[in-house]
Order: C-alpha cells, then structure tokens, then sequence
C-alpha cells in the first residue's frame, strides 16, 4: 500500500505516519509537510529513521501535489489547528489551509481514485449552543446534565446529531466547509471517504501552545516549574476536556485504512470520552503527582474569545461501526508525556518553556 499523510511533519500526522510504517514496514508512505509550526522541524529525522519519506511541500499549492507520485488512501491530518486562528482579522492563510489546501487534497486523490481518511475536529459544532447545554458544578470539573435543550448531547457526550447552527471559530468553520465538500466528493464522485471529528488529541511530540495543545503546555509549564493561569468561567479551573491519546487515535485509523468501505460516507466523533477526561483543576492535580513539582496558578475571571465551558465526545457511533474505543486514561497521558519531556529536554526546552 502507498499512503499520503498531509500534515506529516505535524504532532498527528508524523505519529500516524511512523506507527504506521513501524506495523507494516512494506507500506510506501509519504509525510507532506510546509514545517511552519514551531517543533516540527524536529520530526524530520524521526520520520526518515522511521523509514517514511519526508516532502517538503504546502497543500495549498496544487503543484506540489502534481509532484507526487501516485497513492491508494490519503490521511488529511494537516490544518492551521488554533480555534483563536483568524480571530485577530486575518483568516486568510487559515482559509487557505483549512479549506482551500483540502480541495487540493481531493482533487489529488480524485486523480488517483485513492481513498480519503479525514481528520476534522470537535470545533465544527457551535459554541453558543454549547454554552447553553445544561450542566451541574461538581467539586472539581463542569458535568454535562442528561436533560438537554437540544438532541445530540447527553452526560456521555456530544453526538454527531448536535445541531450545527451558529457560529463555531474560523477554524470550526473551515473545517466544517471542508466536511461538506468532502460528503459532495464522496457522493458525486464516487470517493471512498471518513470523516473522523476529534476532541482533544494528545501525547508525545506535540508542541503545545496556550490556543492548541493545551495538554502539553500545562504538564511542560509543570515540568519546567514556570506558571499558569486558569482563564475564564470565574478562575475556578473546571472547564473540562476529553482528550485523546495519540496511540488510541492511531488504533482508529489503523482500522479505517484497511476497512474503510465498513465506514465510507460516515462523519464520526472520537474522543476521549468521559473516561478520559479532566479539568484544568483535575489535570493540574494529576500534572503535580506525575512530576512532583507544585507551580504558581493565576485566576483570570474573564472569558477568552471562543472558549467554551466543556467538551465530552460521545463514542457511541463509532464504537457501534469500528468495535473502537479509546485505552488510555489521563494519568497515562500525562505519564507519557512527562516521559518523553525527561528523554527530549535538551531539544524540547526551547521550545515549551
């Protein structure tokens, strides 16, 4: 099998793009990648130890795609991935990347009659109507209510049948757009396609920043005994996330890839889940035991532009078609990442502290 993985020098992609070649080491597989995050740079050699061959190349360039060779499926992990991204009034390279870089994939993949492996995001459902959801205030973290105003969402989760009205991010709706283009693709063009929208990924290797990967930011600040703030909903730290192990969203695509006619045409949610999920004030907890060290937490009261109060996918969907559900917990996560945070300081130091 040749496979293309867009993105491939990112914290996903170059993931993927090694477990992959590590499992099944006849595969040709190919990261694409424009290296403009900060970090990625760093899995240049990872991926060509790995025996993946690394393109330095932009999807939204249609020339760089006429340069590569032919494949069987392509996994479109690239994305500008900030939900702040654009908000300052210039959308224009989110948009180009977001949308307009994954047309340029479908057509690549049209010409090769190759199949389609999308990774969206959690972000495509809308914030107001989010933030209207009932839930209770436990001790630690926010909990979503079983009673709700709107179908989709119970205290297991958001569903893919969440209403998709309003406003939801430039990034949300770059990727939403992409999602329809895609299900327009796979319908009049005979496209085998998945759509899988993710909540919090996360684990090894991702550089994490105050608006994206935000995991890693509060065990790296930990580790590098620096500061923090929890921000908005009143400085109590309790908006919650499920978040993802990088290894457990690697499982899912593993199964796509080699039996993607079980879920072609399908949009998907995959996350955590409840199982795995915390509160900033959980997390820090759990980032405290793991490494030891106790650092300075400011209480910012005021809400950020975009924020919402919290997010649990709901996996039923998924775990019904594919059999999948996530394995690792948070304290796994924060293991592993601290684990790795030991095994890369040198390198990693400058850029996540």
């Amino acid at each position: 099998m040749k496979l293309l993985i867009t993105g491939g020098a990112g914290f996903v992609g170059s993931a993927l793009a090694i477990a992959l070649k590590t499992n099944y080491p006849d595969y040709q597989i190919f990261a694409l990648d424009n290296l403009k995050r900060r970090g990625s740079e760093l899995n240049i050699a990872r991926l060509k130890q790995a025996g993946v061959e690394f393109v330095h190349g932009d999807i939204r360039s249609k020339e760089d795609f006429d340069a590569l060779p032919a494949v069987d499926t392509i996994i479109e992990a690239s994305a500008e991935p900030s939900v702040l991204a654009g908000l300052d009034g210039t959308p224009d390279y989110l948009i180009n990347t977001n949308l307009f870089g994954t047309v340029n994939c479908l057509n690549y993949a049209l010409k090769h009659k190759a199949n389609f492996i999308f990774l969206s995001t959690s972000r495509v459902y809308p914030i107001k109507t989010i933030e209207t959801l009932n839930f209770e205030e436990a001790d630690t973290r926010f909990v979503l209510s079983d009673d709700q105003p709107v179908p989709g969402v119970s205290s297991k989760g958001i569903a893919e049948d969440f209403p998709l009205d309003g406003a939801r991010s430039l990034y949300g709706t770059t990727k939403l757009a992409s999602e329809l283009i895609i299900q327009e693709y796979n319908e009049f063009y005979g496209l085998k396609t998945v759509i899988n929208r993710c909540g919090v990924i996360t684990g090894p290797w991702q550089m994490g920043k105050v608006d994206q990967g935000v995991m890693v930011l509060w065990i790296a600040k930990h580790y590098f005994e620096q500061s923090l703030a929890y921000i908005g909903y009143g400085g109590t730290g309790k908006q919650t996330r499920d978040m993802l192990h990088i290894d457990d969203l690697y499982r899912l695509i593993d199964w796509q890839l080699h039996n993607l006619d079980k879920v072609n045409g399908e949009i998907l949610n995959a996350g955590g889940g409840v199982a795995s999920s915390a509160s900033l004030q959980e997390l820090t907890q759990i980032c405290q035991e793991v490494t030891g060290k106790t650092i300075p937490i400011k209480q910012v009261t005021e809400n950020r532009a975009a924020d919402i109060r919290l997010y649990i996918t709901d996996n039923t969907k998924v775990t019904n078609l594919t059999g999948w559900k996530p394995e690792k917990g948070i304290r796994d996560i924060v293991s592993d990442i601290a684990k790795w945070l030991d095994e890369n300081r040198a390198a990693l130091e400058p850029i996540l502290k």
